[in-house]
């Protein structure tokens, strides 16, 4: 009952590692860009949505939705202030640049809000759960999943049968056959990027709500969206989800073979599949 417990809960836990890395799949897919600032900016969207929440008293529900369409005008802001500057065939100009405004977007934090931890008031929500025998389910965790099980799978229906869908494969295939297609890539871009971090306003509030976010904690998320998606095949929607249920799990029964080892047990078994099978489990060979 142990290890059965352990994979339920990894699977759950699966379900907020899958919405940090659906954005920054969607971003490979289309611009073949790994957004550094990714984990901060879903940090400085947690940190916004719990000062609203304190200065107007507002439900977690209601900063979802606020957070959803701030993160909408920052991915339209980012890509067109920074990104459409360095996006190219040469992937470093696009590292270098997001990795500056991670350490500005880092300091900025700190000044603003201070080292400090802090969290999303959500009531009784948080300790709520479901008994199946001797196994408790989180009523949150369960959410969460559920949202990235329908994250996952709008995305992926969006990109396979809406216009704008289109466009995205259609510049992620070939930037200049799209252009005389009419699809204007700039758009196309700014219209990625900016789904891809109203995504991340999902994880921001289910991240401060399950546990407490800091300034510096960008990177740690950063890196759980990028091992998810490289275990899944870069680019793959639905690899970025299958591979945050596989670190997730990982991580899940590292923590019951030793509480120290769950960390790194989830970096293993990225290490492992990154060794045998470099294109994801849903990559193409």
């Amino acid at each position: 009952m142990q290890w059965l417990d352990g994979i339920v809960q990894g699977i759950l836990l699966g379900g907020l590692y899958a919405q940090y890395a659906l954005g920054m799949a969607l971003m490979f897919g289309v611009m073949r860009i790994v957004n550094i600032t990714h984990g901060d900016l879903m940090i400085l969207l947690a940190l916004t949505g719990i000062s609203i929440a304190s200065a107007f008293s507002l439900s977690p529900w209601s900063v979802l939705v606020a957070l959803v369409a701030l993160g909408a005008i920052l991915g339209l802001l980012l890509q067109r202030l920074i990104l459409n500057r360095v996006v190219g065939a040469d992937p470093l100009p696009s590292l270098i640049a997001t990795f500056g405004l991670s350490v500005a977007l880092q300091n900025a934090m700190l000044q603003v809000w201070s080292a400090d931890t802090r969290s999303l008031h959500a009531g009784g929500l948080a300790q709520a759960s479901y008994q199946f025998g001797t196994l408790y389910v989180g009523v949150l965790p369960v959410i969460v999943l559920v949202t990235a099980t329908a994250l996952t799978g709008g995305l992926d229906a969006t990109l396979r049968y809406t216009r704008f869908g289109r466009a995205l494969r259609a510049a992620s295939a070939d930037v200049e056959a799209a252009a005389l297609t009419g699809v204007d890539p700039k758009a196309a871009y700014a219209g990625a990027t900016a789904v891809a971090v109203a995504i991340l306003g999902f994880a921001a509030v289910f991240q401060s709500m399950r546990a407490t976010v800091a300034p510096a904690d960008g990177a740690f998320q950063l890196i759980y969206a990028f091992e998810a998606v490289i275990i899944g095949g870069m680019g793959s929607i639905w690899g970025a989800f299958f591979g945050a249920m596989v670190l997730g799990v990982s991580q899940s029964i590292g923590f019951r073979i030793d509480p120290g080892f769950g960390i790194l047990a989830g970096h293993l078994v990225f290490l492992l599949i990154l060794a045998l099978r470099p294109q994801g489990l849903l990559g193409k060979d």
